[in-house]
């Protein structure tokens, strides 16, 4: 029985799915849950890896707690006992060992009134930087800081001021480990998935169990549980186990969540030690051997080879006791290494018999740093070993490094014990893969084994190493999963030191409860770059040579974001961009892979030459960007494509020459099969950028669905269309779709040649989107029979016309010549029967217009608007959340904007998340002032004192209004300024306002913004090697 794992639930508030673990769960906004996430809500991912999982609402309909009324005795007792027990609302403000950054709410119980401690649990409180509030039975709140967290056993220590409850008494619930027994009958007191207080009753079952195993991330272990019926939910975690006369005598942990309503607490005797170190201001010294022991009874003792003689003594000593202590991992280079092997039966510490985990623990963590001698049965024989007891506080993180956007740590015993490995020397645990150093995915678990050729066994070299790497360096990185260690990885990274200046440490502070930041190394500038040989490869057996030479037009196009605008879903993206002009280094990609200008974007061409580009331009509704690289870099034949003038035409053979996900270049010969309006669905619950009034070109060949990026080409080696990938709806939760869609090059010829002369293009375009429709339906809204013929004379392979869908919000006081359901029947004199025909918008301030509105023919002069200032050129970063003006996309879904203050994204763990100010939220208000644009705002916030509430009204994206209340936090997240300039290195430059006062660059505290993390199942990355 001990060795099974049963399903286990995490007493987390709670709701999950079954195919995953459970989420802390983010509370409602405004009593509902946010309508979007432009960071899907991939929260901390608890205990639980089991497949038969169902939530805590559905094990209450369907096994429900059987609770019959209290006698006036424990009512007397629930009465005195809610009164000490508090609902913790808490943030994991970043990732850090088996944590992820995330919002929840839990349980804790005074156990010190005096001084302010509560208990609660250690999944709880988190390895990493906490920031939370309790509030008590009154709802009167105060904030919590952690003084403890133990570093195996699940329990940590809160410290609140009881000065600032000011409406009731603040008492403690007296602790008591000794009243513990099967057959007690005892509550639970907590929350109730965080939405009110709850008691459920049952009675203590065992005593023997061992902790219930997770899965991967944190666990319990070396310590016994208690099991009892009484089926809590989410959010209870930490709650109070009482007897009848208001004893804690043990803490709510764990429970199955396969219909048994079965519950494990954790004994409370190494919790009660720990608070009494605390009280007298003594360290909670804990020991270590570095090995995992399970209770196993004596059957299996003895076929482990427990000889009958020690069986006798032990069952004479312990007469209830039908469990021993067995060795389940020893970890390699720890203290027990070659001294305790697997399978051992632990007899006796220090010539003292043991059979119980509450003894083992107190004689370790009373001999830190000397030596006991362990006696142990190994298949029959008896063995003294003589073992060094370590710190296991010493082997525990309490510090990480955040440097070009992500942090790491030394590798904890908790990681170590669950995948058997050695805690020193094995590499740097990447707590945070993002940025520079994002691997194959977000997934932590990753190893760096080194950097630039030089090891990093721990964090002391890797600080040593990565000080001394210069800005935008390349450099090898070699790293391993703790999955797999059998796998050495290997990749090659850009080294960011200019949006992540600073190389920072935060270091634990328990007097504070907080994580102090210290810089560590300034950033070394960039090596100026030199010129660069490199060869293209050559295709085969192609259609024409012309054809194959227009691999030597190809690049690749990386793109990283350090921050999300405008709801765009990645971080980062790779493509195959087109050269148009090798002499200016101009390239032409697709805005799925460049979506805006905040970003790096390295250009490697001939698969040898890496350079820097940036952005030139960036079409409004086309799909598509022009960057440009330096050419004089660049010593290889590259090959200016040759872009046809002339329109492909449906049927028209052509060869499709592209690139797949591998970044390997295949072509066929295929037939164009459809041109037609492309009509990408538009996704109120994330806006982003989605291409609109332009044609889609489809092909008869199976690559065009496996490739983002090619050309079509005619047989001359003329490139008739740019094939790319079009950046689509939110679908199915978080899965973002993408469509691999042709491009005819016509439409681009006019920008690119302004800018091949030097000049920045100056686009006007009618801010609405046009569908087509077929004659059957302009003949019943009114269009006349001539109109028609003249529709069948104008173009003889297809009759359409085009009538106005959506009109794009626009804030100029000028009214609006166009209605939704105008059909479009000429623009300044020509019939407008194909979506290139619409492009005369680009070019034109006012365009003659002949429509049909309602049945009537009617002349209109029509004026366009600019299309040069619509990118993203502000953005603000409070409280975890990314605001910025509402960019296009925002503006073509929706009717009118409520304010020029609207939320894109924001960081989980954040104040932000926690109080569920959500992306597409606008903001018009703070503290009751309205805030119409982003420097009012600015402005008002930063009024605001740190660590104080205030007030916001916001507005959803379908209109709703309603107000939240947000604590203020500028410890970890910093308000900040991001401005487009074009006179910085980056193009952008940054403010900060840590101290209320501008200051130009980084914030000196703070957490950098963290992505939350898109999906991995199309995750772009530059691959291993």
């Amino acid at each position: 029985m001990n060795g099974e794992n049963p399903s286990l639930r995490s007493k987390r508030k709670a709701p999950f799915s079954a195919d995953q673990r459970p989420h802390k769960q983010l509370r409602p906004a405004n009593g509902r849950l946010s309508p979007t996430e432009n960071t899907p809500d991939s929260e901390l991912r608890s205990f639980i890896d089991n497949e038969d999982i169902v939530t805590d609402e559905d094990l209450s309909v369907l096994y429900p707690p059987q609770a019959s009324p209290d006698t006036a005795e424990w009512q007397a007792t629930i009465e005195k006992v809610v009164r000490n027990v508090v609902s913790i609302r808490f943030c994991l403000t970043c990732s850090f060992d088996t944590d992820a950054a995330c919002a929840s709410e839990a349980t804790g119980f005074v156990v010190d009134a005096e001084n302010g401690y509560i208990l609660t649990n250690r999944h709880v409180v988190g390895a990493g930087p906490f920031w939370g509030y309790v509030v008590f039975d009154n709802h009167e709140e105060v904030d919590a800081y952690p003084v403890y967290r133990d570093p195996v056993h699940d329990f940590g220590i809160l410290r609140f001021d009881p000065q600032a409850i000011k409406y009731m008494p603040v008492a403690a619930l007296p602790i008591r480990p000794d009243l513990a027994k099967v057959g007690v009958e005892i509550r639970v007191v907590g929350n109730d998935a965080g939405e009110k207080l709850s008691i459920l009753s049952g009675v203590i079952s065992r005593l023997d169990r061992n902790a219930p195993e997770y899965g991967e991330g944190y666990s319990d272990f070396n310590t016994c549980y208690y099991q009892a019926n009484a089926a809590a939910s989410g959010g209870s975690s930490g709650s109070p186990v009482v007897n009848i006369d208001g004893f804690a005598i043990a803490l709510q942990a764990g429970g199955r969540s396969d219909g048994a309503s079965t519950d494990y607490f954790l004994p409370l005797d190494r919790p009660l030690r720990a608070l009494r170190c605390i009280q007298e201001g003594k360290p909670v010294e804990r020991g270590t051997i570095q090995c995992q022991f399970l209770m196993k009874p004596f059957d299996e003792c003895r076929r482990l080879g427990l000889t009958p003689n020690w069986e006798r003594a032990i069952r004479e000593a312990f007469p209830k006791e039908t469990n021993m202590l067995v060795a389940e991992i020893v970890l390699p280079g720890g203290p027990s290494y070659n001294k305790i092997e697997e399978g051992d039966v632990l007899l006796k510490v220090n010539g003292e018999m043991i059979t119980q985990f509450i003894r083992l623990d107190d004689i370790l963590d009373s001999n830190v740093g000397k030596t006991i001698r362990i006696t142990l049965q190994r298949g029959g024989e008896d063995m003294d070993i003589d073992i060094e007891v370590g710190d296991l506080h010493k082997i525990t993180p309490d510090r990480f490094v955040t440097v070009s956007g992500a942090s790491v740590h030394n590798l904890s015993y908790q990681q170590a014990r669950l995948y058997g490995v050695p805690i020193e020397g094995g590499g740097v645990f990447v707590c945070e893969s993002t940025g520079s150093f994002r691997f194959d995915s977000a997934d932590n678990g990753w190893m760096i084994q080194s950097i630039d050729q030089k090891k990093t066994p721990n964090l002391e070299a890797f600080i040593d190493v990565v000080r001394g790497i210069p800005d935008k360096k390349r450099v090898v990185v070699t790293y391993k999963h703790l999955r797999d260690l059998h796998t050495l990885n290997t990749t090659i990274i850009n080294v960011d030191r200019h949006w992540s200046t600073k190389m920072r440490a935060a270091i634990r502070n328990d007097e504070t409860g907080l994580w102090d930041f210290k810089d560590l190394a300034d950033a070394l500038p960039p090596v100026t770059p030199v010129r660069r040989k490199g060869a293209f490869v050559q295709l085969e057996h192609t259609s024409h040579p012309a054809v194959a030479e227009l691999v030597r037009s190809f690049v690749r196009v990386g793109c990283t974001m350090p921050l999300k605008l405008d709801g765009f879903p990645r971080n980062r993206k790779w493509g195959m961009g087109l050269v148009i002009d090798a002499e200016k280094g101009l390239v032409i990609i697709s805005r799925a892979v460049v979506p805006y200008d905040l970003c790096d974007i390295w250009i490697t061409i001939a698969d040898s030459i890496v350079a820097e580009g940036k952005v030139v331009f960036m079409h409004p509704l086309q799909n598509y960007a022009i960057i440009k690289y330096d050419p004089a870099l660049i010593d290889a034949p590259v090959l200016s494509a040759r872009l046809s003038t002339d329109s492909i035409t449906q049927g028209a053979s052509t060869t499709f020459i592209g690139y797949n996900r591998s970044g390997r270049v295949v072509h066929a010969a295929t037939t164009v099969t459809e041109i037609t309006t492309v009509a990408i669905p538009a996704n109120s619950g994330a806006p982003r950028y989605r291409a609109t009034n332009v044609d889609a070109i489809t092909v008869d060949t199976n690559l065009s669905g496996q490739c983002g990026s090619g050309v079509l080409v005619d047989k001359d080696g003329k490139v008739q269309a740019l094939w790319l990938t079009y950046l689509g709806e939110r679908s199915h939760g978080s899965r973002d779709e993408e469509y691999h869609l042709g491009l005819a090059t016509p439409t681009l010829l006019p920008v690119i040649s302004q800018i091949q002369q030097g000049q920045d293009p100056k686009l006007r375009m009618l801010s609405m989107e046009f569908r087509a429709i077929a004659m059957s339906q302009a003949r019943v809204m009114g269009v006349s029979e001539e109109w028609i013929h003249k529709v069948f004379l104008a173009n003889k392979h297809t009759h359409q016309l085009f009538m106005v869908s959506k009109r794009t919000f626009e804030r100029s006081s000028q009214p609006s010549i166009l209605l939704e359901g105008d059909i479009i029947l000429t623009l300044n004199d020509k019939i407008i029967t194909r979506v290139s025909e619409l492009d005369v918008m680009y070019s034109y301030e006012v365009l003659d217009a002949v429509i049909v509105r309602e049945s009537q023919e009617m002349r209109l002069q029509v004026p366009t608007v600019p299309a040069d200032n619509i990118e993203t050129d502000h953005a603000i970063s409070f409280c975890g959340a990314v605001l910025h003006v509402p960019h296009l996309a925002v503006r073509q879904q929706i009717s009118k904007l409520p304010s020029e203050v609207y939320v894109s994204a924001r960081s989980r763990g954040s104040p932000a998340y926690q109080y569920g100010l959500a992306p597409t939220n606008f903001i018009t208000h703070v503290n009751g002032n309205p805030t119409p644009d982003l420097r009012t705002f600015l402005d008002n916030v930063i009024k605001i004192p740190d660590n104080t509430y205030f007030r916001m009204r916001a507005i959803t994206f379908d209109d709703q209004p309603w107000v939240v209340t947000m604590k203020k936090n500028e410890h970890y997240f910093p308000t900040m300024e991001w401005i487009k300039d074009d006179s910085e290195p980056c193009g952008w430059k940054r403010i900060s306002y840590g101290s209320g006062k501008p200051v130009e660059g980084e914030p000196t505290d703070g957490i950098l913004p963290v992505d939350g993390e898109e999906t991995t199942e199309m995750d772009d990355d530059d691959g291993g090697i």
